[in-house]
């Protein structure tokens, strides 16, 4: 792991938040790379749900909300973990991840005492100021919009509404690099379908198989990857049925989307009905912080003389890297620069032109750049150029001409 966060921090993807003042613990800043990667995510999750789809619409729903929705939701009352203190160095654990002793002193620890994970936030320029919180999850305000939505489209059931956005959790103990954040970014589908076992059951299994199959098409190993099912006692209060996807992290398995039946709770809790019937909702609730640092875990590679980031074009920061074969050679910089703009305006393009091409081969080789154009003294007479691929560096050979369809068509 320790490869993985020196990697984000050389190359630009992941910085610890407000890092010139100490950091805070549970909270990230994303770099050039890091905001592309999250971005490229985020847009292959939103085509994939809502895009390719006839049966699901979208909605941007406000972080605070007005706090009656977290007392209906349950999220006041049942919205916790179990918290434990040392008595010895008053550090706080989660009860349900230490022993009977503090792990960093070996101090006694007290009876284990409910904390609730939702942050509050005071609203107002006069006192007293109204209390409201920072959204725990980014679900609800999928609900409280339900009507608004069905009155505004022609959705029928079964029907998704689908949602990108932050949210916030007051964890006890952060840790394992951006894997438990107090700050983090979802991306959740909330699917109302009727309210009978069968349907629900199928639905169910179909969001499973599709949630599953979308990470593999972005190359996230297969052996890697498995469905845990939660046992009654340690399900959500809202879940009737619950499935996490978990990937084989360097610190265990961990999960990273969970697929719920959540019933008719929500919707019942908020008193709104669908017709003559309150409609039952399956989720898949995936974490973009979390995708993000499997994906880079996933893709991290070494050979002898290289690091390779092997991540999906898709998902790629940059797509392409063009290079001057040489940078004092004023015709070579030229050529490069026109073979540059030409790319621009459809792909992710790096320019780069400081030390010898195989350096520059090997630093795009650790961001993940799938493919580097080289313009050598060759282009300047048949208008061709050297692509390298970056999992086989191998080369071939393209017309400049060629270059947008070929990239184009490798991406789709």
């Amino acid at each position: 792991m320790e490869k993985i966060v020196s990697l984000c921090k050389r190359r630009g993807f992941i910085f610890p938040g407000s890092e010139i003042y100490g950091g805070l613990q549970g909270f990230w800043d994303y770099g050039p790379l890091g905001v592309e990667l999250k971005n490229n995510i985020k847009k292959e999750w939103w085509k994939s749900m809502v895009y390719q789809r006839d049966d699901v619409v979208g909605l941007d729903a406000a972080i605070i909300m007005n706090p009656q929705v977290w007392e209906a939701s349950g999220h006041t009352q049942a919205f916790t973990d179990p918290l434990v203190e040392c008595k010895k160095c008053h550090h706080r654990f989660r009860a349900d991840q230490v022993g009977d002793k503090c792990p960093d002193c070996g101090g006694e620890l007290t009876e284990s005492k409910t904390f609730n994970l939702l942050t509050e936030v005071y609203l107002g320029s006069t006192e007293p100021k109204q209390k409201a919180y920072l959204r725990g999850e980014i679900t609800q305000g999928v609900f409280v919009n339900f009507k608004n939505v069905v009155d505004s489209t022609r959705v029928e059931i079964p029907f998704g509404i689908a949602q990108i956005g932050k949210a916030f959790r007051n964890e006890i103990t952060p840790g394992n690099f951006t894997f438990r954040s107090r700050e983090f970014e979802q991306m959740e589908l909330e699917f109302f379908v009727t309210p009978q076992d069968d349907e629900a059951n199928r639905w169910f299994s179909y969001w499973k198989q599709i949630r599953l199959e979308w990470y593999l098409s972005l190359g996230m190993s297969q052996d890697k990857l498995r469905f845990r099912e939660h046992r009654p006692d340690e399900r959500a209060h809202y879940a009737r049925k619950a499935e996490d996807i978990e990937y084989q992290a360097p610190f265990g398995w961990k999960e990273f989307e969970g697929i719920h039946h959540r019933g008719d709770w929500d919707l019942s809790r908020h008193h709104i009905k669908h017709e003559d019937y309150t409609p039952w909702v399956i989720e898949t609730s995936a974490g973009v912080d979390r995708a993000a640092l499997f994906f880079l875990t996933d893709a991290y590679f070494e050979d002898q003389k290289r690091v390779i980031l092997k991540l999906h074009p898709k998902l790629a920061p940059y797509k392409v890297a063009v290079f001057p074969l040489v940078a004092n050679k004023p015709e070579l910089v030229q050529k490069a620069r026109m073979v540059f703009d030409k790319l621009r305006p459809t792909l992710r393009v790096a320019w780069d032109d400081r030390g010898n091409i195989g350096k520059r081969y090997y630093a795009q080789d650790e961001i993940g750049t799938p493919w580097c154009v080289t313009i050598d003294y060759q282009t300047l007479g048949d208008d061709t150029v050297t692509v390298r691929d970056r999992d086989t560096a191998q080369q071939e050979r393209f017309k400049v001409a060629d270059l947008d369809s070929h990239f184009l068509g490798l991406l789709k």
